[in-house]
C-alpha cells in the first residue's frame, strides 16, 4: 500500500543512484528491519538502511543475519550498513554482501554502544583516522557499488575530528556521509551540534546527510535550513510515528488511520518473523504508537501481553475508540 506520493525530482545522487526525497529513516538496532523500513519507505522514507550487520556474521555466519539482510524491492535504494574494526575483515564481508545486490554499503562509525565501541569498531574507528582511509580505499576500488559512512563528531570533546575523518572519506571515495551531531561519549544526551554538520558541509563536495534532535516536522525544515544538507536522516522520532516522513507529526494523524497502519504493521511482522515472535516484537512499536491515547495507560499491559493478533487489535480498538 503506498501512502505518499514519491517526489519527482532528484533530490541529490549517491554517485549514480538518484535520491528521491530528502527524509531518511535512521538505522537503528531492533527496529530498521524490513517491516518498519518497508512501511517508513512507503510513508516517504528516500532510503532503506538495514540495522546494522556485523562483518564476522557474514563471514562465519549467524541465526538471524538472514532476517537482517532480507529487503523488499521496493525499499530501493537499500543500504547495507556494516560494522568492524579490520579492514580487511569489512571488505571480505563487503564483496559477499554485494553479491545480494543492495544499492549501497555503508560504514557505520557511529555506534556507541560498549560492546561494538569496545572492540574498535563504530565510533571507535573515529580515533583511527589511518584505518577509516584504508577501510575507504579499500571497498570504493574493490566493489561495484558506492561505498558511504556514518559518523560521529568524534570519540569525545577533546577529539572532535569530524572535519578530518570527513575529508578522509571524500578522498578515498566515500560518496555520502551521514552525520549524528554528538560525539561518542554524550551517546544520546545533550544537544546535537548542527554547526558541526554545516561545517562538513562545507568541506566537502558528496552528499551529508544530518541527524541528530528532530523530534518534530519543523525541525526538519530547520535543520536543513540551518545546515544546508542534502537530507535529514530521523532515528527515535519516527518510532510511534512513522507519519513523520510524510511530513506529519503525530496530533495530525487520525485515530483511523493509526488503526489501519498498526494493523498493517502487525501483519508486515507476522509475516516476516512467524505468528509468535512477530507479536512479541512488536510490542516495541505498540507500546509507542499508542502512547499519545489517553487510555493507554488502563490498558497498556493488556496490550502488552495479548497472546493472539485477535486479542492484540480488540484491545487496540477499544483504546482508540476510548481516546
Amino acid at each position: 500500500m503506498i501512502y505518499y506520493e514519491k517526489p519527482q525530482s532528484i533530490n541529490f545522487q549517491v554517485n549514480k543512484i538518484p535520491i528521491y526525497g530528502n527524509l531518511i529513516l535512521s538505522p537503528m538496532d531492533g527496529y530498521s528491519d524490513q517491516p518498519f523500513r518497508s512501511l517508513a519507505r512507503e510513508l516517504g522514507s528516500a532510503m532503506s538502511y538495514t540495522e546494522f550487520i556485523n562483518a564476522l556474521d557474514v563471514l562465519h555466519g549467524h541465526p538471524f543475519l538472514e532476517q537482517r539482510l532480507a529487503f523488499l524491492e521496493s525499499e530501493r535504494p537499500v543500504v547495507y550498513q556494516i560494522f568492524d574494526d579490520e579492514p580487511d575483515r569489512l571488505l571480505e564481508a563487503a564483496l559477499r554482501l554485494q553479491d545480494r545486490r543492495p544499492d549501497i554499503i555503508d560504514i557505520n562509525m557511529g555506534c556507541s554502544a560498549k560492546t561494538v565501541s569496545g572492540r574498535g569498531a563504530g565510533a571507535a574507528l573515529l580515533c583511527s583516522p589511518r584505518k577509516i582511509a584504508r577501510i575507504f580505499s579499500s571497498l570504493s576500488q574493490a566493489l561495484d557499488i558506492p561505498v558511504t559512512g556514518k559518523i560521529r563528531l568524534g570519540w569525545d570533546d577533546d577529539s572532535r575530528n569530524y572535519l578530518e575523518v570527513a575529508r578522509i572519506i571524500e578522498e578515498n571515495g566515500g560518496k555520502l556521509l551521514a552525520v549524528h551531531g554528538r560525539t561518542k561519549k554524550q551517546g544520546y544526551t545533550g544537544q546535537a551540534d548542527w554547526d558541526a554538520i554545516a561545517e562538513i558541509k562545507q568541506a566537502v563536495r558528496i552528499p551529508v546527510v544530518g541527524n541528530g534532535d528532530i523530534r518534530r516536522v519543523e525541525d526538519i525544515q530547520r535543520m536543513l535550513s540551518y545546515t544546508q544538507c542534502d537530507a535529514v536522516m530521523i532515528a527515535r522520532a519516527a518510532i510511534g510515528n512513522p507519519w513523520i516522513f510524510s511530513c506529519l507529526d503525530r496530533e495530525q494523524v487520525s485515530p483511523q488511520r493509526v488503526f489501519t497502519l498498526v494493523q498493517e504493521h502487525l501483519q508486515r511482522m507476522l509475516a516476516f518473523y512467524g505468528p509468535e515472535i512477530g507479536l512479541i516484537l512488536f510490542r516495541k512499536h505498540a507500546s509507542r504508537y499508542v502512547s499519545p491515547y489517553p487510555a493507554a495507560a488502563d490498558n497498556r499491559e493488556r496490550l502488552l501481553t495479548s497472546r493472539s493478533p485477535d486479542e492484540f487489535e480488540e484491545i487496540l480498538k477499544e483504546i482508540v475508540a476510548l481516546s
